[in-house]
């Protein structure tokens, strides 16, 4: 390993890490159907497995920003990559569908601090010039693991059983473990700053409640007492948290940084995006095996050209955007990708299996291109010191709106069945449930097509420096310190 660049080591443990992540998570998602069957349970419910998780995530993200200043990047790796490791072996012994939720809840404390501590590292070890490759080289096994893991899930369900889904993590998170030990070097800020309690508190309870009421608006309707109190509740507390994190010295969620005009417009554009994209994961093994009759393999199979797509297209993205930049680029991307989305609406009990894969195809180009874009243009002018929080509130983001948008969408799904009189998985209302999914997948174009518009607001000029050839050497690009821009 001596004679590998520290920084491409940095990569390779991250996208390791990464590419456990999102396998996990669209592991799951493909055996959403065998896991509502053996557990008998509905489609607000079973979100949860899925919620949960996410909502775990979205909960720690940001206490591995100060985690990894205060303790050492290194430090909080190997503990995150370890209590996400242990979770996954104790969601194989669940015993039902409550235990199972709490057990990816813990699943996810580990995944909450895995990601962004390892996008910090990146994104420390490159210069701004050399992060528009970097993004490209780490996208394509974080994607590769979201799309193949309906491959490995279909194949697991159909050979072993939905337990073998989280055994998988075992052998992947073990492997990158040693690499982090032997390869990583530690890394601490001199002046972490100190935990945010209030902050941690309030952000906790504000996004379990709203999620809490759109799900039981789903089951119970919009106009359900309980969901408007969860969601009132909810709204609050986050309110309070945006108030805590803004008078606080040392806050948990650094909001200064959206101070930061093209800090601000690649995370508004990335709230929107992911949500859009991972969204439709959830959607759409659903369609394929519960209405379709699809095995979970077939399922893997059908949705698996959009790693395709994305493994062709992150190359050409990294060497795109040093001539086209962020904007044009990112339009692009996300206007294609929002456009596949909303072609399946044509997509019924009949269509074509191949018309599917082509539309996973063009859905993994989008993604591609603008994943690039955007990761790469965000950070542009975030100073070193910054990372840490930097990169939580990027995973933050990523996290929280892949969790409301499921939530959302799930709740469009089981509102709209109900309208139409369908009941997921029942042979005798299947073809009420198409226009169901119809529905939800317009929703997930319509918040895709919107991220395409915030696009408009990313500055190509302040992304400049990412634009340029490293050959102008260390440190011609150092970013600005945060509170000069803007």
């Amino acid at each position: 390993m001596r004679r590998i660049e520290y920084k491409y080591l940095v990569a390779g443990v991250y996208a390791v890490a990464l590419f456990m992540d999102l396998l996990d998570t669209t592991i799951v998602n493909v055996a959403l159907p065998t896991l509502s069957s053996t557990f008998r349970a509905g489609t607000t419910t079973i979100e949860w497995v899925i919620t949960g998780y996410l909502l775990s995530l979205a909960v720690f993200i940001p206490v591995s920003g100060w985690a990894g200043d205060r303790f050492g990047t290194k430090r909080v790796f190997l503990l995150a990559m370890a209590l996400f490791t242990a979770g996954s072996v104790l969601c194989s012994v669940a015993g039902g569908i409550g235990s199972l939720i709490f057990f990816r809840i813990l699943q996810g404390i580990g995944g909450g601090m895995l990601t962004p501590v390892g996008a910090a590292m990146v994104y420390r070890a490159f210069r701004p010039e050399e992060r528009a490759r970097a993004s490209s080289i780490i996208a394509v096994p974080a994607v590769v693991g979201s799309a193949t893991g309906p491959l490995v899930g279909g194949y697991l369900l159909q050979a072993y059983s939905w337990r073998a889904i989280f055994w998988i993590n075992l052998p992947i998170g073990l492997l990158a473990a040693a690499i982090a030990i032997v390869a990583l070097r530690e890394q601490r800020e001199a002046k972490p700053g100190r935990f945010d309690p209030a902050g941690f508190l309030l952000g906790a309870v504000g996004l379990s409640s709203v999620l809490y009421a759109l799900a039981r608006a789903g089951s119970h309707g919009f106009g359900d007492a309980g969901a408007a109190a969860f969601g009132i509740l909810g709204v609050m507390a986050l309110a309070g948290f945006v108030a805590t994190e803004l008078r606080v010295r040392e806050p948990m969620i650094d909001l200064a940084l959206f101070r930061d005009s093209l800090f601000r417009s690649g995370t508004a554009v990335q709230f929107l995006g992911f949500g859009a994209q991972f969204g439709a994961l959830f959607l759409l093994p659903l369609l394929l095996q519960a209405e379709r009759g699809l095995s979970p393999l077939q399922s893997g199979l059908t949705t698996f050209p959009q790693a395709i797509g994305v493994m062709t297209m992150a190359p050409v993205a990294g060497r795109l955007y040093r001539h086209v930049g962020p904007r044009r680029l990112g339009i692009f991307g996300l206007g294609l990708a929002g456009l596949a989305m909303l072609a399946f609406i044509w997509v019924d009990l009949q269509t074509n299996e191949w018309w599917i894969r082509g539309l996973m195809l063009l859905r993994g180009w989008g993604f591609a291109l603008s994943l690039t874009a955007m990761q790469t243009a965000t950070f542009a002018t975030v100073a070193r010191p910054s990372m840490g929080r930097g990169s939580a509130i990027y995973g933050v983001t990523r996290q929280v709106s892949t969790s409301l948008t499921v939530a959302v969408l799930a709740t469009v799904l089981s509102a709209s069945m109900l309208s139409h009189g369908a009941l997921l998985g029942d042979p005798r209302t299947r073809l009420a449930a198409v226009p169901a999914f119809h529905d939800a997948f317009v929703v997930a174009a319509v918040i895709a097509l919107a991220a395409t518009a915030l696009v408009l607001f990313v500055d190509d000029n302040l992304a400049a420096g990412t634009m340029r050839a490293s050959a102008h050497g260390e440190g011609a690009n150092e970013p600005r310190e945060v509170a000069a821009v803007g």
